[in-house]
């Protein structure tokens, strides 16, 4: 994105009209992301916050590895004169880690990018040492081959790098699940390809010009941005088909999940393509409008349903009795649905945020104010256990066939944070 000196961060509410939060943007006429309206006061000391994510909880450990894709019967929808080009990583389990090195969260040039614009508000930048987090999965581990894995697909939320799915993707690796997580080229904060190359995104500068054509051309931007991701995750079946076919993966059944934009991405795909087979939506609105709680502008998978499985997962105050795409999805649905709230969550409760926020808060002396309004009030380790536990039992349930996701069937005394709807 630009980053001349004249070009002024300005913070907004998520609720904000200007807001797109069906693509869980929240950029001002400025072109910049925000999250809050309130100055941060940070001590003068030099400090830069590192952190550290929490460890999985399965009986596998997990092996990565990352991959260029390039889709050669695509153009690039973003930018001219080149195919579209994507990074993933894949996560699964492994038959050994011994002597295969813990990878970062993030390389140095996603982190440079995530620094300059992500959307956690007004963070300090430069004190936040977001290339020094390391995963728990483990470059290159020789993968574990005993029987089928079923194939899970997770797409980030708009402006996200796919890496800050990484609490849950690590998670699902190490119950035996082949995990493929997908960076939007463009939209991301910044992907960094093989040799160095590094790519940031261009929705602020996007988001600027359609403000400034009027509400029918943010409404065509959400509706493209969408698509877009579609159209790469179907891009992305079909490289795991290719898999399959050469016997690289033993084939298996495939679900997908994903939080905000990314949610609806894998509801909206489940709709088009008939490969997804289960899908988990972690608050994201299924329409193109400027607050969730808006009527109008559904998108198809809210106005058809779906046939199959799918989970809902809200903040506070977002479900089906007062987001009207959930309701319209959940009423032209056919199929199982379970519709969650997880009691004082906010939007990032659903990402690695969970997790890093309290600790650069506590490190950089940021205040309270700083984390509530960012993950809520929910203990960040009821949360993600929360999370851990809903979503394994959900694929557990519809991608293996085991009885075990007890969680799905009504309240448990175990998670009282999360209220069936």
């Amino acid at each position: 994105m630009d980053t001349n000196s004249d070009t002024k961060t300005k913070l907004t509410s998520r609720r904000r009209v200007l807001a797109v939060s069906a693509l869980g943007l929240a950029w001002t006429a400025s072109g910049v992301p925000g999250a809050t309206a309130t100055a941060v006061a940070v001590d003068s000391a030099p400090r830069t916050a590192r952190m550290k994510l929490p460890a999985p909880t399965g009986p596998y450990g997990v092996g990565t590895v990352s991959l260029r894709l390039v889709d050669r019967r695509r153009a690039d929808p973003w930018v001219g004169g080149r195919r579209r080009e994507l990074m993933v990583d894949v996560r699964y389990p492994a038959r050994s880690v011994d002597s295969h090195p813990r990878v970062p969260q993030m390389t140095k040039g996603e982190a440079a990018g995530f620094d300059r614009v992500n959307n956690f508000g007004d963070l300090p930048k430069g004190r936040i040492d977001w290339s020094g987090t390391e995963t728990f999965a483990h470059l290159g581990a020789p993968p574990d081959r005993r029987g089928p894995r079923p194939v899970v697909l997770y797409s980030p939320g708009v402006g996200d790098p796919r890496t800050l799915g990484t609490t849950l993707t690590d998670e699902l690796a190490s119950h035996g699940y082949v995990v493929v997580a997908i960076d939007h080229t463009y939209d991301a904060s910044a992907v960094e390809f093989p040799g160095g190359r590094v790519e940031t995104t261009l929705l602020p500068q996007e988001f600027e010009r359609a403000q400034k054509e009027g509400p029918e051309a943010v409404v065509a931007l959400m509706r493209k941005t969408c698509a877009v991701r579609v159209a790469d995750t179907r891009f992305v079946l079909d490289e795991v088909e290719r898999a399959f076919a050469t016997g690289r993966l033993e084939r298996a059944p495939i679900g997908m999940f994903g939080q905000s934009a990314g949610g609806f991405a894998a509801l909206q795909t489940m709709h088009d393509d008939g490969r997804i087979a289960a899908a988990a939506n972690l608050d994201g609105v299924l329409a193109y409008v400027s607050d969730d709680h808006d009527e109008g502008e559904l998108s198809s998978v809210a106005r058809d349903g779906v046939d199959g499985p799918f989970l809902l997962m809200g903040m506070d105050g977002d479900d089906r009795t007062n987001v009207p795409s959930w309701r319209a999805l959940w009423e032209h649905s056919d199929g199982w649905h379970r519709d969650l709230v997880l009691r004082g969550a906010q939007h990032a409760t659903y990402t690695d945020a969970t997790s890093m926020i309290p600790q650069i808060a506590r490190q950089l002396g940021l205040p309270q104010e700083t984390v509530t309004g960012l993950v809520g009030t929910v203990p960040a380790a009821r949360a993600i256990a929360a999370q851990r536990a809903y979503v394994t039992a959900f694929f557990d349930r519809w991608l293996r066939g085991r009885a075990g996701g007890h969680f799905l069937d009504g309240p448990s005394s175990k998670f009282p944070e999360v209220r069936f709807v």
